[in-house]
């Protein structure tokens, strides 16, 4: 899992998504809902990049997600890249495991 800290990586990931899906999650550090989700995104078992946003520390690239994909900002929030925009995504309570591997399945362009 890699941390999203400036714009520039920002854009790198968001660049990166438009031949590789990615997934992107932001958290607040002082959220009980984040520290759930956090466990769950570390447990889950992809081959898909995963990406991390600490929204207290990184304001600005949460705000660019935001603002980029047209989503509301919501924390924790996890989000599909896929093409360059967010195709799927899931805040507090539904970042679960089974949700999260179901949702890649079914929403996940694969080629082959």
């Amino acid at each position: 899992m890699q941390r999203i800290k400036t714009l520039d990586n920002w854009s790198e990931v968001l660049e990166q998504s438009k031949h590789r899906p990615c997934l992107v999650l932001k958290i607040s550090m002082t959220c009980m809902s984040s520290i759930a989700a956090i466990k769950e995104y570390k447990a889950l078992i992809t081959k898909l990049p995963k990406y991390l946003v600490i929204v207290q520390m990184d304001r600005v690239v949460s705000n660019a997600i935001a603002g980029d994909l047209q989503v509301k900002h919501e924390s924790p929030q996890l989000l599909i890249l896929q093409d360059g925009k967010g195709i799927w995504q899931a805040t507090h309570d539904k970042i679960k495991q089974p949700l999260l591997v179901e949702a890649i399945k079914q929403y996940v362009k694969t080629t082959t």
